[in-house]
């Protein structure tokens, strides 16, 4: 059997933004690559600012596609160091791609045998109703298997806090740790 004929190894193939969500699948994936014996494909999908008719049209100063390129590696990379710490333990081979990102992964996860990872998203109706939905396009049109991961528990809890942060509300610490259970409520 020659190398062309040989059947494609075994991929594993997750959407990254270096959002926390996008964090909590890789990690995910990660582990699935692990599981199956297959390789982890980290794919960050980047546009321009504006779309590619948006980087045609603006004046030479602004950021060359070459430099989104390059803040979208970077961006890749700096993912890879949260979650790996430099060494990761899974056969790697990440991806930088153009375009965007739900169309992307699927075309990237085209065989039938990959697994294709991303993050649930947001689950409030709002956001679903205003935003469209990485996880919802590849659950859609991919034509192998998608694993969506839901979000990670500290994101709810981040997310609170930056509420009360930006309505300037006071935030008593003894409460955080009743609720999770950590700290006994104050005695009086």
């Amino acid at each position: 059997m020659s190398e062309s004929d040989a059947p494609p190894a075994a991929r594993v193939v997750v959407g990254v933004s270096g959002s926390l969500g996008s964090l909590t699948a890789l990690c995910r994936a990660a582990g699935e690559a692990r599981r199956r014996g297959a390789e982890l494909w980290p794919v960050l999908a980047w546009e321009p600012p504006g779309g590619d008719l948006g980087a045609r049209r603006v004046p030479a100063a602004s950021p060359s596609v070459q430099d989104w390129q390059r803040l979208a590696r970077e961006r890749l990379v700096t993912a890879l160091d949260e979650v790996f710490g430099g060494s990761p333990d899974v056969a790697l081979r990440a991806l930088v791609a153009r375009g965007a990102p739900g169309p992307a992964l699927v075309e990237i996860a085209d065989h039938e045998d990959d697994l294709l990872v991303v993050g649930a998203g947001r689950r409030g109706l709002l956001h679903r109703a205003l935003c469209s939905s990485v996880g919802r396009y590849c659950l859609a049109h991919a034509g192998c298997a998608v694993l969506a991961v839901p979000p990670s528990p500290l994101e709810a809890e981040f997310a609170a806090v930056h509420r009360r942060n930006l309505w300037r509300l006071r935030l008593d610490t003894r409460e955080l740790g009743v609720e999770s259970g950590t700290a006994q409520p104050p005695t009086e």
